[in-house]
């Protein structure tokens, strides 16, 4: 009687592990989900802004309705659209990419890289995630500078370490960003300096929510700071959240809107649109675009 009930057990716990699985990487993973939030961050008496952010497509050649989802995000017709890395996961995800992005493209935009911009992804044990000081691989190069060519020939702010001013809804826009400090490839100190009186508003980019990072931003009174990256944690336990953000970052802000500690900026941190291409799941933190409507503070 022992021996029959461990074995149902047994048998019962295999199956909704298994149900789960197939639920994660054949039903969530698809649910693309379309987040709101307000931000205080504008003057007193301004009109309201809309920005669309975009983060870690992960897009593989085939992903249809992945390019076709994106793409309808135009319909929300957003006054400034900004993408915080990770577009690409093969050697030629530049086409699908571009079907995505192209009726944005019409659009004011910035962007900057994160690291599977730049190679590609390789087979990997999950649980070294939990592991804090992990050796990164590369996998192959990814066509980057031919995705660069796309977005700043539509115009779009190139915010690798980089820094610039740009008008989007009739706002004049102060705007700095990194390369991926998952990879170290950031240099904030040269383009560090605080925001313009002049402007309207400030944003500031990274791929990596890194706190290094976001405290300098922060420190220059970056009123907005928008990262990616972690993916909301990817698997989450309901009711705990993210079990890990592959980054410095506190576990409860994996994704979504916080002020960032000690400091008048806010934080939006998104979930993004894809998965790593060796492990296709998602679990309580469905794929998501964002969007968000400055406001008034």
């Amino acid at each position: 009687m022992r021996k029959r009930t461990l074995f149902r057990l047994a048998a019962g716990t295999a199956t909704i592990g298994a149900a789960t699985l197939a639920y994660a990487s054949l039903v969530e993973r698809n649910m693309f989900t379309l987040r709101r939030y307000d931000v205080p961050v504008l003057p007193a008496d301004s009109e309201p802004l809309r920005v669309l952010h975009l983060s870690d497509l992960h897009m593989m050649p085939d992903q249809a309705r992945k390019q076709r989802w994106v793409a309808s995000l135009a319909a929300l017709d957003p006054d400034l659209v900004v993408v915080t890395g990770d577009n690409m996961a093969h050697p030629d995800s530049v086409p699908g990419v571009l079907r995505a992005m192209q009726p944005l493209l019409d659009y004011p935009g910035a962007f900057v890289f994160g690291s599977n911009d730049y190679t590609g992804p390789v087979l990997k044990n999950p649980f070294t995630y939990f592991l804090p000081d992990r050796e990164y691989t590369e996998g192959a190069e990814l066509p980057y500078e031919e995705l660069r060519q796309v977005f700043t020939g539509a115009g779009w702010a190139d915010l690798n370490n980089a820094r610039t001013t740009l008008k989007a809804g009739g706002r004049q826009i102060d705007l700095v960003g990194v390369d991926d400090p998952h990879i170290d490839r950031d240099d904030y100190p040269s383009v560090a300096g605080e925001v313009s009186s002049s402007a309207d508003l400030s944003i500031a980019l990274s791929h990596s929510p890194e706190p290094r990072v976001l405290d300098q931003m922060a420190a220059d009174r970056f009123g907005l700071l928008l990262a990616g990256h972690t993916h909301g944690g990817q698997v989450c336990v309901p009711g705990y959240g993210a079990l890990v953000t592959n980054c410095g970052l506190p576990r409860s802000m994996a994704r979504g809107l916080h002020r960032w500690p000690g400091s008048d900026s806010w934080l939006h941190v998104s979930a993004g649109l894809g998965t790593h291409p060796t492990a296709p799941i998602r679990f309580a933190c469905p794929p998501e675009a964002s969007i968000l409507t400055l406001i008034p503070r």
